[in-house]
């Protein structure tokens, strides 16, 4: 039978649950959609497990008190319970039988025999929080919750399930449930599997590569049989997790594989090297393999060398983070008498403290090792980080001579030349794994790097060269928006027109950060490599004039020393280039109290360092030599300007640091070439490509560059083909209405507005995307192949997909949504896009649709929000009615009764408009009343003393539940009902646990006191959900 095309989710569903039971063998245990209190640890399964395994009652209750204590912990966070639980799992739980006896070790996983192990799956499993929620399928192995995997139908994005992932793990929602997860998926059938863990941000959501050459199918059913093969799950938890400096961390493809293959050069005691591209996550596989070297071998120590001090403090740091004690040699006899002795096993070292600085004959010296080697215990096993660098030359030589046993193992993320190939097979061997840049491009594990060079020597002499450069530089801007800048740069004439090179290159920074998309933003940051410190310093001293002062920092090796000027001084009033380093040190450093253990410069550097990471907004460019450009602590950035000669693996690297992920709105990492490294850029260039080693397995070795300008036309040309794609299925006439029909649904259909979501999300990104892909090349759009005509017809269509755009959000009530993709929009459509100045923002600019309307009413809300609408009589109700719509789906579950009376209301106002039974001035004035109610939530003849959301709560769903509704006039029912919610409000209020939500005992001791008040459970259990949803009772 032929798949049907845009099937339901539920037939995903279905057709993964039968590949868990027939592929991977695992029991079903069924829906649990009405099943009550669904746990993370469901002890019935375990005790089933233990039972199995001989453990007596007494030890299993120990085990279930041991593992709730810990999973439940009020007093820590997610992060903290995970990894309390994932050490239970991993190392068993010590329990002594009574106190005549000793501990035991009773391990809940059997990770030597994974098939005699329960591994189990269960559907549509309702999590009884603070928010009801329902996780599609939960995978258990012997009782304990250890993967959820989100289902979306081939129509609705991954990120969806990724999301919905997310927020399920908030406090306000289900956080408790997941203190057990280690692996958390999503996926469809158009895109495949995602994979992430606890706390893991979307961004970072992974992909699984394996076989790709066999066609299995659906990419979804391919990749769950391997990760979720009972093998390959188990080993995944045993080997594979590590909690990282407060985030949990899961392998990449390529990480596991690499590990894998050194785990078999291990066991035959073989040396080799593994090429990880930069930024592909090199400092993961190095932790993962120590840790299983040590584990699984008594008499293994792990000894990690690398060339730099501050390559030497991250190692420790990375290690000490994963949990992984690690001791740091301070001198070469610190190193040699560790490595004497037992103990420690896991330690590193600057490959320098194996050198000696006496020795006159160097040959001798050697022969003198190898016949006298140093005393090592144990089996010793030594990764060299940056092998390309400390593989060649004499010290590798002693390294090897004092420990002519050990095996060695390279780790590097740069390409090896041709030169060091026989150097580096001679030390360490042939290759163990290689993940090369291409591949890391390919899977999103790196960005693309795109590449300008820029000729800065230009002179610019006289005020008319000057204005056509800065016409040049703003041909993509709009006349107003010039003229701002222009008023801006009047300051910095003198700047402009000199003569000095270097500031030359200031001044061309400081523009870029004024025009280019995501410089300009909050956002984005840059790196400037100049020459030598005195050039660092020189430039930083000259962005003190300029809008970067204060958001600008010099970061190198340098360190002021009195000593260093104490020569310097010729009386000639002048100072040379060490008293100019000097003084410009001083002079930053002087207001700089030093951290507990590090100098004045260091401390200066860590802050430096810091806000450029977490707050580019507040240090927007740093300016290095060598620091920060190798070495996987070395900050991301967005761009990368170049005034440095380099060459090979200096300059690999250096590229390398805009490449790595920063957000959805960072798609490339930029390189700007003052220095013209690279002689000429044609339709893609290789680094260096006539010199690399080409003989691993794997992808190409070469690092391709693409031209900007090519680049920016291919991205621009399918940004808008892909919009039109989108709006193609819009029906004739295609004017508003049908467009807010097409992409919010039929207003009558209350499912409608959210299952158009997809096509919403499509149209919010594509637009983001045509917008940055023409700001990209705003300037440059002659240059990049296109004529005026197709330029002012370009400008027409962004508008009005910005248009459209707008009105969609509007229609749907999504006029506030502020996700992560849209951070520089408004910035960008200023720049790029409008042709006027932007308008003063009224008192009401934040205010949604139905706020409007309570405060302004409805007339003015249509004119202020709708007026592109005017006219368009169906398409103003359509807007106004799924504003309302979606203000009932958001509150639905704070008061279910109102709720859905206000939801029947607005399906009969709906149906009266559609059958022409009102006029257009009635259905106003009725759709402002009905709007008004649902945006305030109190109806008319609500009783005073319901003065808060959670009374009124309370009072209507005792009415739905307690008084037939013709009967709330009669009599004295409305004030036994209103009487009966101020006592229950005041119970809660009296009662209440600090904390309670999600912890079942404390949820329990509000039941019980309503069960004092109802007496009845079924009611009592309906109400506590309304109860959890009221922030007042926090």
């Amino acid at each position: 039978m032929v798949d049907e095309i845009g099937k339901p989710e539920r037939k995903t569903q279905n057709r993964v649950i039968a590949l868990f039971q027939e592929d991977l063998k695992y029991d079903y245990l069924g829906d649990w959609s009405d099943r009550s209190y669904n746990s993370n640890i469901e002890e019935s399964y375990l005790a089933d497990y233990l039972r199995s395994r001989g453990y007596t009652k007494a030890l299993i209750n120990a085990v279930h008190y041991r593992l709730r204590t810990e999973a439940d912990n009020a007093n820590r966070g997610l992060y903290s319970n995970n990894e309390a639980v994932y050490s239970l799992l991993r190392y068993g739980v010590q329990v002594r039988p009574d106190v005549s006896k000793p501990t035991e070790s009773i391990q809940l996983i059997n990770w030597v025999e994974p098939e005699k192990n329960h591994f189990a799956i269960a559907e549509e499993v309702t999590l009884k929080g603070n928010h009801e929620r329902r996780p599609d399928l939960i995978l258990y192995v012997n009782g304990i919750a250890i993967g959820l995997i989100e289902l979306k139908n081939s129509r609705v994005s991954i990120g969806d399930g990724i999301r919905q992932s997310l927020s399920n793990q908030k406090p306000e929602f289900n956080e408790w449930f997941f203190s057990t997860i280690q692996f958390i998926f999503a996926g469809n059938d158009t895109e495949g599997l995602r994979y992430g863990t606890i706390g893991t941000p979307e961004k970072y959501f992974l992909s699984w590569k394996e076989d790709e050459n066999i066609d299995e199918g659906y990419k979804l059913d391919k990749y769950l049989k391997r990760l979720c093969n009972k093998h390959r799950l188990i080993e995944l938890m045993y080997d594979f997790i590590l909690f990282d400096g407060g985030i949990k961390k899961l392998p990449r493809a390529h990480q596991y594989f690499g590990v894998k293959a050194a785990q078999e050069h291990v066991k035959q005691r073989k040396g080799g090297i593994i090429w990880h591209t930069q930024g592909s996550g090199k400092s993961i596989v190095m932790v993962m393999l120590a840790k299983w070297i040590l584990e699984n071998n008594p008499q293994a120590r792990v000894v990690i060398i690398t060339d730099r001090d501050e390559l030497d403090k991250q190692i420790e740091r990375v290690f000490n983070d994963a949990g992984e004690k690690i001791k740091r040699s301070s001198s070469g006899r610190d190193l040699l008498t560790q490595l004497g002795e037992a103990t420690p096993r896991l330690l590193c070292s600057l490959i320098h403290k194996f050198g000696r600085q006496d020795v006159d004959n160097f040959t001798a010296f050697i022969k003198d090792l190898e016949a006298q080697p140093s005393q090592t215990v144990g089996e010793i096993f030594v990764f060299v980080d940056e092998c390309h660098r400390t593989q060649s030359g004499r010290l590798h030589r002693v390294m090897k001579a004092i420990m002519p046993n050990a095996v060695f193992m390279g780790f590097t993320g740069t390409p090896l030349l041709k030169k060091d190939k026989a150097t580096s097979l001679e030390v360490f061997g042939g290759y163990i794994h290689t993940y090369k840049f291409s591949e890391g491009v390919e899977d999103g594990v790196i960005l693309d790097l795109v590449y300008e060079a820029r000729d800065i020597d230009q002179h610019l002499g006289s005020e008319d060269q000057v204005d056509a450069w800065f016409d040049a530089k703003t041909k993509g801007l709009n006349d107003w928006q010039k003229e701002e800048l222009k008023n801006h740069w009047g300051t910095m004439q003198k700047v402009l027109s000199s003569k000095s090179r270097m500031e030359r290159i200031v001044n061309d920074l400081v523009m870029d950060f004024s025009v280019k998309p995501r410089l300009s933003g909050e956002r984005g940051n840059a790196l400037l490599v100049a020459s030598s410190i005195y050039e660092a310093t020189k430039y930083y001293a000259l962005f003190q004039h300029t809008p970067f002062k204060n958001r600008c920092a010099v970061v190198t090796s340098y360190n002021p020393y009195a000593g260093d000027v104490s020569l310097e001084e010729t009386g000639a009033n002048t100072e040379s280039d060490k008293q100019f380093i000097y003084n410009t040190y001083e002079e930053l450093l002087k207001d700089i109290v030093p951290n507990p253990g590090k100098s004045k410069t260091e401390t200066y550097e860590d802050r430096a360092k810091a806000l450029f990471t977490k707050e580019p907004v507040n240090m927007k460019l740093l300016v290095v030599v060598d620091k920060l450009l190798t070495g996987f602590d070395a900050p991301p950035c967005t761009y990368l300007y170049i005034d440095k000669s380099m060459q090979d693996h200096g300059l690999f690297q250096a590229i390398c640091r805009v490449n790595r992920l920063d957000g959805d709105d960072k798609e490339f990492g930029y390189i700007v070439d003052y220095k013209d490294l690279f002689s000429k850029v044609e339709n893609a260039i290789a680094v260096y490509a006539s010199e690399l080693d080409t003989t691993a397995d794997g992808g190409d070795p070469q690092i391709l560059l693409k031209d900007r300008l090519e680049l920016g036309k291919e991205r621009l040309d399918n940004a808008l083909e892909t919009l039109a794609m989108l709006c193609e299925p819009v029906e004739p006439p295609k004017g508003e209405l049908q467009y807010i029909q097409y992409f919010c649904g039929n207003t009558e259909v209350a499912s409608d507005l959210e299952e158009k979501e997809p096509q919403r999300t499509a149209l919010y990104l594509g637009t983001v995307n045509l917008v940055r892909s023409f700001a990209n090349i705003a300037d440059e759009l002659d240059t990049a192949g296109y004529s005026s005509a197709e330029i002012e017809i370009m400008k027409k269509q962004i508008d009005w997909y910005l248009k459209l755009r707008d009105t969609i959000r509007k229609a749907s009530g999504e006029t506030l949504d502020l996700k992560s993709y849209e951070a520089d929009m408004r910035m960008l459509i200023d720049m790029f896009i409008e042709a006027d100045r932007p308008r003063t923002i009224s008192p009401f600019g934040d205010l949604s649709l139905l706020e409007l309307i309570v405060k302004t009413g409805i007339a003015d809300a249509i004119n202020k929000q709708l007026g592109g609408l005017r006219g368009n009589k169906e398409a103003i109700a359509e807007t106004i009615e799924n504003n309302v719509r979606r203000k009932i789906i958001k509150e639905h579950l704070n008061d279910p009764a109102y709720y859905e009376k206000m939801s029947k209301l607005l399906d009969e106002l709906i149906a009266a408009r559609r059958a022409k039974a009102l006029d257009y001035e009635e259905y106003l004035k009725r759709i402002a009343e009905l709007a008004k109610k649902v945006e305030v939530g109190i109806e008319d003849n609500t009783p005073e003393e319901l003065d808060t959301p959670a009374k009124r709560a309370l009072y209507n769903n005792l009415v739905k539940t307690r008084t037939p509704e013709n009967e709330l006039s009669e009599g004295g029912a409305q004030d036994v009902v209103t009487d009966l919610a101020l006592r229950i409000d005041k119970v809660i209020r009296e009662v209440r646990p600090d904390g309670w939500r999600g912890i079942r005992p404390r949820e329990n001791v509000i039941k019980d006191a309503l069960y004092s008040i109802l007496g009845d459970v079924d009611e009592v259990e309906k109400l506590f959900l309304i109860i959890k949803e009221q922030n007042e009772y926090c």
